[in-house]
């Protein structure tokens, strides 16, 4: 008996031994040639983000900056169903965003701003045909108008029925940085009334018009009540911790492809904080051009492949401070109207990383 556990022992303790060592072996070949760690790591950033992106008009050739060909619209619809992406409705994103429940990897948004009727007329059934959900931010004096280009009321109740979901656009449309309080105030109520009426409920997404927000626009729309709110800078949610200024990408006739829209909805967020300058807004007494910079998250590897844009001056000159802090040198100043900033980095496994903003001068 006493031999025959001896035996078993000696047996096993070399097998054991023999198979850790290969285990062990294994596990170094694994971690040393294979991206287990990006892949991780893109894995939490992706439950923690977001890709929206916007559209204007459908097959309306004669407004390229703002219309998407019909042929372009139908082939992000059969990317956007491909199976590969988990598009969800905007509330469910925001609220989860903001709740910190986690998201898969690769969700995504639709948006439409301005309730044109090619809306209704193309865009909408083949969304619908598709069984995508998909936000419209509707201003409601354009609702109003019962105009030959623009839908009605009831088109768009229609819509909503119909699974649309609804968002807060204003009454007009106007530039909300240089509009008077008491202007703003009735844009925000006198819209909240109509949708009360024709809908039967106050959106909570809010998209700025034009994408113009500053420091005290974005504070009003938080009193407001709103859950969130849209600009129109290009950028995926969670890159910041701004909840009321969410970038969108813009899908258009020029920026239409569909290797654009590819690139736009598989990217990862660029993940920064400490972002200055704080407002968005460049008046008159502010530094033009302002002194824009911002850190990027200690985690994120490769952060000297950093490129940055500028709309009106093209690359833009990126300094490194220490290890993770960015600082973008702009000479020339910045131009009336909107000016556009992009900072993208490329992921070892194809992936971009985009952080963007835009900024507003009267």
């Amino acid at each position: 008996m006493s031999n025959k556990k001896i035996f078993t022992v000696n047996f096993i303790q070399p097998l054991t031994q023999f198979w850790l060592r290969r285990l062990c072996t294994i596990f170094f070949l694994t971690t040393l040639f294979c991206p287990i760690g990006p892949m991780f790591w893109h894995s939490a950033e992706a439950a923690n983000s977001a890709v929206v992106i916007m559209y204007h008009r459908f097959g309306e050739d004669n407004f390229p900056s703002t219309s998407i060909r019909i042929k372009q619209f139908e082939a992000h619809i059969a990317e956007l169903s491909s199976g590969k992406y988990n598009v969800l409705p905007l509330v469910e994103i925001t609220a989860r965003m903001r709740e910190g429940r986690p998201l898969p990897d690769r969700t995504l948004g639709i948006s439409i701003d301005d309730a044109y009727l090619s809306v209704y007329t193309e865009a909408w059934p083949r969304l619908k045909a598709a069984g995508l959900p998909f936000t419209i931010f509707a201003p409601t004096a354009r609702l109003d108008q019962r105009s030959a280009t623009n839908m009605t009321w009831e088109q768009l109740r229609q819509m909503h029925a119909q699974g649309a979901d609804v968002g807060h656009h204003t009454v007009s449309h106007p530039h909300m940085p240089v509009a008077s309080g008491e202007r703003l105030e009735k844009e925000i109520t006198r819209a909240n009334e109509r949708f009360q009426i024709e809908l039967g409920y106050k959106p909570e997404l809010f998209a700025y018009p034009y994408g113009e927000a500053s420091a005290a626009i974005i504070e009003r729309i938080k009193q407001a009540g709103f859950m969130a709110a849209f600009g129109q800078h290009s950028g995926v949610i969670g890159s910041s911790a701004e909840n009321f200024y969410l970038p969108r990408f813009s899908m258009s006739d020029k920026y239409g492809d569909l290797d654009r829209l590819k690139l736009a909805i598989n990217a990862l967020p660029l993940v920064v904080s400490d972002i200055t300058p704080t407002d968005h807004f460049i008046g008159s007494e502010a530094r033009n051009p302002p002194a824009i910079g911002f850190t990027i998250n200690a985690d994120i590897k490769q952060q000297n492949s950093l490129s940055c844009f500028l709309s009106h001056a093209g690359r833009a000159n990126v300094e490194k401070l220490g290890a993770t802090r960015v600082e973008i040198r702009v000479q020339s100043a910045f131009p009336r109207g909107r000016t556009r900033l992009n900072c993208t980095m490329r992921t070892p496994d194809g992936r971009w990383r985009w952080y963007g903003r835009q900024f507003f001068r009267p």
